[in-house]
């Protein structure tokens, strides 16, 4: 007699094998998408405003935002003429791969180059969850002090770039660019490495032609 035993997929199995299959279909549409991750209040859609206003009408952007509630975040960029999907976790700390794809179908992806994925507010949680994204980037505040990125190793080990916003404030507060670059290059070697700010608009063509040279289309 042969019995058969169920294997029952973990959470994070599961959201790996969507992430996978997102990664394929934005893939197949010839669109680069973005996980962009932070703590709160380090300039995140302060950043994609500034962006959409310098990288060009030539590349058809799309943005998801992720927070825990309101649309307020969305509402910004939609004022910009981005089309913007919200996706509120209703508590949840991260994202995952199912709830992107439950939002692509809003998009027309024939249309699209280029989708960044606003993540929820957080250095722990979001590190870990795969969207289907085909690089990331972590945004760090001067705001936050300097030794965020030697307590939170994971999050910065994971992304592919670094964006040190509101550098136009190092001026007015104690802070120390070089903790921060250290710390970075000692747990990844190499990373992409952006200082900017997204008020000003201060150096934001570097990392605006870092998104461009990653483009699939």
């Amino acid at each position: 007699m042969t019995t058969k035993i169920e294997v029952k997929k973990s959470p994070m199995q599961k959201n790996n094998e969507q992430a996978e299959l997102n990664r394929q279909l934005l893939k197949e549409k010839g669109i680069f998408a973005l996980n962009l991750m932070s703590s709160p209040g380090s300039g995140k859609t302060t950043l994609l405003e500034k962006l959409s206003e310098v990288i060009g009408d030539d590349i058809k952007m799309g943005i998801i935002e992720g927070d825990l509630a309101t649309e307020r975040d969305a509402d910004r960029i939609r004022a910009k003429g981005i089309q913007c999907v919200q996706i509120n976790t209703d508590g949840g700390c991260h994202m995952d791969s199912h709830m992107i794809r439950k939002v692509l179908d809003e998009f027309d992806l024939d249309k699209l180059d280029l989708l960044i994925i606003e993540n929820v507010g957080n250095l722990v949680c979001p590190s870990s969850w795969d969207l289907g994204e085909h690089k990331r980037a972590v945004v760090l505040s001067v705001t936050e002090g300097a030794d965020k990125v030697a307590k939170y190793p994971t999050m910065f080990r994971k992304a592919d770039a670094v964006i040190l916003n509101k550098i136009d404030l190092i001026p007015y507060i104690q802070f120390n660019v070089d903790i921060v670059k250290d710390d970075l290059f000692a747990i990844k070697p190499g990373i992409e490495f952006f200082e900017l700010s997204a008020t000003t608009g201060e150096n934001m063509e570097a990392w605006c032609q870092w998104l461009k040279d990653h483009l699939h289309k």
